[in-house]
């Protein structure tokens, strides 16, 4: 039976994971990053290894050529490891956007910035799965990439992910709400973590910060994100189907009013989340600037399962129609 692109990559990046995880005595996604980095460099990397182990995984190495792959065959297969790896590891915080949704994403990034480069921030960058999802659709368009995280595994997954896929991308290794020193981008997209912030004196630098106890990162997030968006920039957030419903949705929506036009909101299907309460939605923005208009009517879609490729068709074509008839 032929096996596809995406399992002979998975093989290869799962079974040299594991040697360098016996090896090194570390977990799976540790394994991971290192394997990946010696694949994207031609070369074991690590020192210290049995002369078997080396041997074993330079031939697996030989065997593998990246330029026979596509970028979203990498993409794909490098994030199946890591779900592999989360399981094991079974960390909260390690989420990843799902695949339809990264491809979604990138569909209304490329249909709504209209320019031949485009530079694009994700201020909660995780392994890179949404960013790489994003850049490997833009066609035909220079495109750039800023991923900050805190969590400096999840950072060296994503830095791997994106050399491995030949993307040209910064990464920062640090709190997002902390000053981010960089340019302001044409675009941010970000699956926000949702939660409290625990950083009281930092969340005073900011208009969203709550008037008592923590605040909300993610309300804190979209703010820096308006922040280091250009003027006329683009925002595309996934966002809780409850954002405006929680106690501090009155100041959030004043925010939104003074510094964003809001262009869309695209809910997800309910039967990709366990339960109603953990459902979301897309939120597109885009930053108040001189020429920028606000839509004739913003655009509210209720998406359906994004596995149905017909209503999926269909529903693209009228978000295509939107776009041509409000820009």
């Amino acid at each position: 039976m032929k096996i596809s692109p995406v399992e002979k990559l998975f093989t290869t990046f799962n079974e040299t994971a594991i040697i360098l995880q016996e090896e090194l005595s570390c977990t799976y996604l540790e394994a991971l990053a290192e394997t990946g980095e010696n694949i994207f460099e031609g070369n074991v990397l690590q020192e210290g290894l049995s002369e078997l182990s080396i041997k074993r995984l330079e031939k697996k190495y030989d065997e593998l050529k990246l330029e026979d792959f596509s970028n979203e065959e990498i993409r794909k297969a490098y994030q199946l490891v890591i779900l592999k790896g989360m399981k094991e590891s079974a960390q909260p915080n390690h989420q990843m956007t799902p695949d339809s949704v990264g491809i979604l994403i990138g569909y209304l990034v490329y249909k709504f910035n209209k320019n031949e480069s485009i530079h694009i921030l994700d201020p909660a960058v995780g392994t890179g799965n949404l960013l790489t999802a994003v850049l490997n659709n833009q066609m035909n368009k220079q495109s750039s990439a800023i991923g900050v995280d805190v969590d400096d595994l999840l950072i060296k997954l994503a830095y791997v992910n994106a050399n491995l896929q030949q993307h040209p991308v910064q990464f920062y290794n640090q709190d997002s709400l902390e000053p981010l020193l960089v340019d302001p981008v044409d675009v941010v997209i970000s699956d926000l973590p949702v939660g409290y912030y625990p950083d009281d004196l930092r969340a005073q630098d900011y208009k969203l910060k709550a008037n008592e106890g923590h605040s909300y990162a993610h309300h804190l997030l979209m703010e820096q994100s308006v922040n280091h968006v250009k003027p006329g920039g683009y925002l595309f957030f996934v966002v809780p189907n409850g954002l405006f419903e929680s106690k501090e949705a009155s100041k959030l929506g004043e925010y939104l009013k003074e510094n964003v036009i809001i262009q869309g909101f695209l809910q997800l299907p309910l039967n990709m989340f366990n339960n109603k309460s953990s459902a979301k939605s897309i939120l597109i923005l885009q930053k108040k600037g001189e020429n920028v208009q606000p839509p004739k009517e913003a655009l509210l879609v209720e998406l359906p399962s994004l596995s149905s490729i017909k209503a999926m068709e269909k529903i693209l074509s009228q978000i295509g129609q939107w776009i041509a008839d409000n820009k």
